[in-house]
């Protein structure tokens, strides 16, 4: 697997992932922030970190696990498991969503120190926030592999 593929379709899933889920939370009035979330997370464990480190740490375990499953669908997509189109990335994402949820869920029960907040509306909006994840990877992942492989633009 070649890393490049895997950083350009994880960097661009993550970020409109993401502005999505910033939509979502201006719309709702509500936080839907995966990295603010984490920050969050991180500085109820860690309270002796000021919060600009433990939201820098949010973001960089946000984007880390955006490259976590970009690597699963990179490898996906270079095996021809799946094809890279919006149709598949769509089931691909509700899909990633649900496991979202779940690892979500998880995370939240067994935090000491969880945040207050909706939880089944954030649930509920990290599905759709997959979805935008897979179909914004497999673009990153298609414009890589039609300019980025030493072709030039012209």
């Amino acid at each position: 697997m070649k890393s490049n593929e895997v950083v350009i379709a994880g960097f661009t899933g993550t970020t409109f992932m993401t502005l999505f889920s910033y939509l979502v939370s201006v719309a709702d009035d509500e936080n839907f922030s995966e990295p603010e979330r984490l920050g969050q997370l991180t500085h109820a464990l860690l309270p002796m970190l000021n919060e600009e480190e433990t939201q820098s740490m949010g973001w960089a375990g946000h984007y880390a696990v955006g490259l976590l499953f970009a690597m699963v669908y990179v490898e996906l997509w270079r095996r021809k498991k799946i094809k890279s189109s919006i149709k598949n990335n769509l089931a691909l994402g509700a899909i990633s969503g649900l496991v979202a949820v779940a690892i979500w869920k998880t995370t939240f029960k067994m935090h000491p120190l969880p945040p207050a907040m909706s939880f089944n509306k954030y649930y509920v909006q990290l599905v759709p926030a997959h979805v935008v994840f897979a179909v914004f990877a497999g673009i990153g992942y298609q414009l890589f592999k039609k300019f980025g492989e030493g072709k030039r633009i012209n």
